[in-house]
């Protein structure tokens, strides 16, 4: 599969935020977020192709670290993610895998963190190769989602670009059937500028809500950097 990078971090985001982990990023994406932090595994996908082989002999070469992050891009439209998946729950690792949840596949899952992209994510109109309108189109799939939520234990996370995409959240969240304690609000940011800016409007929504505040630790360790 195509691979983008592999790397050992804190996760930052999440549930599990703080837990020491294996990071597998895969690059390709079927989405094109317009604030997207990892345009290098979406809009100008870079990367190599990888064995499954020797993914799992670098998870090996990790010893001390319990907790994989399958991320990308999307993770799920790789055909080689189940088998991935298998190998590294066969090493005794727990499994979190990062979607946007168009995309359904059956396979060994811990955590699913779900972020469907709301519509402020969506580029403008004059974005290249009409991924306007395709990005709107393929953003929320709802069956997909159904099935994904009747079948994994899930955290719901949203990017959180502006007070107005709440109607949206309570939108989803409804339709997940979630409960307010598993449904996560993080600010959109990419340096630790935007997110002192963002984050207290966002705690307050919470507040009123019940919603759970998303930290993004790796931002405030390292700011808008690859490989943490």
């Amino acid at each position: 599969m195509k691979i983008s990078e592999v790397f050992t971090s804190i996760q930052g985001e999440g549930i599990l935020a703080g837990v020491p982990s294996l990071f597998i990023r895969t690059s390709g994406c079927n989405l094109r977020c317009v604030w997207c932090d990892t345009p290098y595994a979406s809009w100008n996908p870079e990367g190599e192709d990888w064995p499954v082989d020797r993914i799992v002999d670098w998870a090996v070469s990790q010893p001390v670290f319990r907790h994989a992050v399958l991320t990308g891009g999307e993770p799920m439209i790789q055909p080689q993610l189940p088998e991935l998946a298998e190998r590294l729950a066969a090493l005794g690792l727990h499994i979190t895998i990062e979607t946007a949840g168009t995309v359904f596949a059956e396979l060994p899952c811990h955590l699913l963190s779900l972020s469907p992209k709301l519509a402020g994510s969506t580029p403008p109109g004059d974005a290249p190769d009409g991924w306007a309108g395709r990005h709107e189109r393929l953003r929320i799939n709802e069956d997909v989602l159904l099935r994904l939520t009747g079948r994994y234990d899930y955290q719901l996370k949203f990017v959180v670009s502006s007070p107005s995409d709440l109607d949206e959240i309570h939108s989803l969240a409804r339709f997940c059937r979630t409960p307010p304690d598993r449904v996560l609000l993080m600010p959109e940011a990419r340096t630790v500028e935007q997110l002192h800016a963002r984050g207290p409007w966002v705690a307050e929504i919470c507040q009123r809500t019940g919603y759970r505040y998303c930290p993004r630790l790796h931002i405030e360790m390292y700011g808008n950097r690859r490989g943490v």
